[in-house]
């Protein structure tokens, strides 16, 4: 007996055990893109801000001019008048998001040929944005064609417009090549949002008499109010952010010059850089502003839609009570 030997187990240590290595894991997948986060966004980002109190170039020594280069952006003429543009952009993100609904409301239902239909509206969208501007600023050039198409239909080429050098039209005609590549994507986003409302409320409404108007109005319209809100989101920076269309197509030349192209010539070709991270901030500032906004009018937009959602949640409470309070009436006469 005194010549036989025990051994103690050796106990595991915890990172090595199940639970460890679970807690492992949650702490790299967290920790991990959080720290990717701050390297490649945040911290950029602060070093922007930074460098928008500096007067400085891409090499050399910074001088730091306080609030001088955010004062640049309103005595500048350029970047004021590159804001405006704006506006253009905004009035075609909102001819494309009621097109978009338009043709979703549509081609949600049973519709011959839908899916080609489907396609072919969202097709667009999966072409580079380069080469969209290059198949547009053919299609705008003088005696290509449209001006082609045009006279054709008997129009002399002598009273047709310069698409892309006349100043009352040109911002219109690349509007109109931003419509055409994103109406799809806004589409399809509102299609499946259409998709998921619960058929039963359409033959509810159908049975009630509801017409088309008051169907889209009451349940489509409710339905698809996250994916509308969404859409208005992006349509807002998607205006203030506007870049392709007007490098690719008119070089931002004949007052066709976005905010972003505006921006992207003070930094590479003036070498302005400590001017150029002073209207991204201001541009986010905007954005930022604008988000705000449309949270706030949709809230009041969408407030009905709100109190029906909260009555539906009090039926469906009712119901629960009333089953509860009937199970308990049931249980108290089986003991009886």
């Amino acid at each position: 007996m005194s010549g036989m030997t025990t051994t103690e187990p050796t106990k595991k240590s915890f990172w090595k055990s199940r639970r460890g290595q679970q807690v492992a894991v949650i702490i790299a997948f967290t920790v991990i893109p959080v720290f990717l986060l701050l390297l490649f966004t945040y911290f950029p980002f602060a070093e922007m801000v930074k460098f928008s109190f500096y007067k400085m170039r891409y090499v050399g020594k910074r001088v730091f001019v306080g609030w001088a280069n955010y004062k640049e952006l309103f005595t500048r003429d350029d970047i004021s008048g590159s804001l405006i543009l704006c506006l253009y952009y905004m009035v075609g993100a909102i001819v494309q998001t009621f097109l978009a609904l338009y043709f979703a409301s549509i081609l949600s239902m049973k519709v011959k040929c839908g899916k080609l239909f489907k396609g072919c509206i969202f097709f667009p969208y999966l072409i580079n944005g380069i080469a969209i501007g290059f198949i547009f600023k053919f299609f705008y050039t003088r005696g290509y064609v449209l001006d082609t198409v045009l006279h054709a239909f008997g129009i002399p080429l002598s009273s047709l417009p310069y698409w892309l050098k006349d100043k009352a039209i040109n911002n219109w005609s690349l509007v109109y090549s931003s419509v055409w590549r994103y109406m799809g994507q806004n589409m399809v986003l509102f299609i499946g949002s259409i998709m998921s409302i619960d058929s039963s409320l359409y033959e509810a409404a159908a049975l009630d008499g509801a017409n088309g108007w008051q169907k889209f109005k009451y349940i489509i319209l409710p339905g698809i109010k996250t994916i509308f809100t969404l859409n208005i989101i992006l349509f807002i920076t998607g205006s203030l952010s506007a870049f392709e269309a007007p490098y690719v197509i008119t070089g931002g030349n004949n007052g066709t010059g976005t905010f972003f192209v505006i921006m992207d010539k003070v930094a590479h070709t003036s070498q302005k850089v400590g001017l150029a991270s002073a209207m991204a901030v201001f541009l986010l500032c905007i954005i930022f502003l604008a988000t705000i906004l449309q949270k706030i009018f949709f809230k009041y937009f969408f407030r009905n839609a709100n109190a029906d959602d909260e009555s539906l949640e009090a039926k469906k409470e009712k119901k629960k009570a009333a089953k509860a309070s009937a199970g308990i009436a049931r249980k108290g006469g089986m003991q009886a």
